[in-house]
Order: structure tokens, then C-alpha cells, then sequence
């Protein structure tokens, strides 16, 4: 199995899953994903709410940073700025593209692009992942 198949099953059954997060592209130099806008991850005005923008961004970024990881190693977010700049709405895609700033061996820097159907801008996403060494073998 793939990297990208073998990470959407990872996801499938998580939070991200729940999300419906596809992951389209997955390298260590970029990942790409969509999302369907649903009523459930609306807030009022049927807009897509921007902490579901920002999952759908934490998670591509967690995903970008895994490609990149030595083995054994794990990661989690230690920051994250979202600018938001425009709305997409319910019963549409959004699509993430997520690139990054820098890939060090302790720390990561991801910038995730979330734009809506039409191709509008919705969100920029900066986010800080901290690498996790491998745990010590007993």
C-alpha cells in the first residue's frame, strides 16, 4: 500500500475521518486534500466553521510532517495562526494545499492554502509541528 492509501486508512476512523478529509496528494513536499462542506461543520450563514477550517488544516499539516519523519519518530502541533479571508459554503469542496516553510530536525513550519470551489481564497494556515524523537528501546 502507498504512503497516501496507507495514511487515509490511518485517518479514516480519527477525527479527520469524521471530517472527511480525502487526501489527494501526499509527498514530503506537498499535501493536498478536499472536504466536503457539510451542514454538520457549518456555522450560520450554511458557511464552512473555521475551526473545521482549521482541522482540515492541523491535519494536513500533521500529514506533510509524517512524510517527513525519521522512523519511529512522531509529531504533534506546538502553534498555529489562521488567517481567514473568505467563506465557502455549505454543499460545497474546499481544497487544502499544504507546503512548507521549513522542515528541520526538530521543528517543521507548514503554510496550508484552503480555497473554495470557485478557487476563492478561504484561509491561510501557518502552523508549527514539533518532531518527537523516536521512544528509547527497552
Amino acid at each position: 500500500m502507498d504512503m497516501l492509501a496507507s495514511i487515509q486508512q490511518l485517518l479514516k476512523p480519527l477525527f479527520p475521518g469524521v471530517l472527511g478529509i480525502e487526501l489527494s496528494e501526499v509527498s514530503p513536499e506537498r499535501v493536498v486534500a478536499t472536504m466536503q462542506v457539510r451542514p454538520e461543520l457549518c456555522t450560520t450563514g450554511e458557511v464552512l466553521h473555521g475551526g473545521a477550517i482549521m482541522a482540515f488544516a492541523d491535519t494536513l499539516g500533521a500529514v506533510a510532517t509524517f512524510a517527513n519523519l525519521p522512523k519511529g519518530a512522531r509529531t504533534t502541533t506546538i502553534e498555529s495562526k489562521t488567517n481567514f479571508l473568505g467563506a465557502a459554503p455549505a454543499g460545497s469542496r474546499v481544497t487544502g494545499e499544504c507546503t512548507p516553510f521549513h522542515r528541520g530536525r526538530t521543528t517543521m513550519v507548514w503554510q496550508t492554502l484552503v480555497k473554495s470551489e470557485a478557487g476563492k481564497l478561504c484561509a491561510v494556515v501557518t502552523q508549527t509541528q514539533m518532531v518527537l524523537p523516536a521512544p528509547p528501546k527497552a
